[in-house]
């Protein structure tokens, strides 16, 4: 935690480094994504690994290829938002929200709410759980390989993984409560957030993300 909060403070207390972050997010918002995520979200794993065993890394865990990975998931979750954020309100207008799509932009009002928490509960029940399966899998092939950068050009055995999952895990841990009781909450509050600081806000968010994860595959490993 004490590294993240390094890692962000700049872009509080210096406006330029803040205004020169902002402007590079608008314009390369894929690339900003792929380094946000291959870092923090990585960094996160790390965190998860000492709380289940005192080390930050470890023979076999593969913290280059997991960032790489990451990086890549990172794009996907930038894809996701684009997506929900546009799409979700144009579908509340067809529901009957008439005013869903400018919602987002004005004052904190119960309509607002409502659009940032319709956004967030379509993307963590239709997106979220797809990706987090896709970690999972990753994740699988990288310990497979013990943690060498070969395994990002090695063919993932998808059937063999997918059947060694533990689903109860994936279920009651990664789905039933981190979707409901974190994501869905956390990302609400992203999308009530200006855009600048959603993207500062998503970088901590990756940092839950990548825990959350590394638990639970320690957990399913029995470790």
């Amino acid at each position: 935690m004490v590294g993240t909060i390094l890692f962000l403070l700049p872009f509080f207390i210096s406006e330029t480094v803040y205004n020169v972050y902002v402007d590079f997010n608008a314009n390369h918002g894929m690339v900003t994504s792929f380094i946000k995520f291959a870092l923090l979200a990585t960094f996160g794993e790390a965190i998860g690994l000492r709380i289940r065993t005192g080390n930050y890394n470890q023979p076999g865990f593969g913290l280059l290829p997991r960032a790489v990975v990451w990086g890549l998931l990172g794009l996907t979750i930038k894809l996701a938002f684009v997506l929900f954020a546009s799409g979700v309100p144009q579908f509340l207008a067809y529901m009957g929200m008439e005013n869903a799509p400018q919602a987002l932009k004005g004052e904190l009002t119960l309509a607002k709410i409502l659009v940032a928490f319709s956004i967030s509960l379509f993307m963590n029940i239709i997106y979220a759980p797809v990706m987090m399966t896709l970690h999972k899998v990753t994740d699988t092939h990288i310990a497979n390989n013990g943690g060498t950068l070969s395994c990002l050009v090695k063919p993932i055995n998808f059937g063999e993984i997918l059947a060694s999952i533990n689903w109860k895990v994936q279920w009651s841990f990664v789905f039933a409560k981190t979707i409901p009781y974190f994501w869905i909450p956390a990302h609400t509050i992203t999308f009530l957030l200006p855009a600048d600081f959603q993207v500062l806000f998503a970088a901590l968010l990756s940092v839950a993300l990548g825990i959350f994860l590394a638990i639970a595959s320690l957990k399913g490993s029995g470790k």
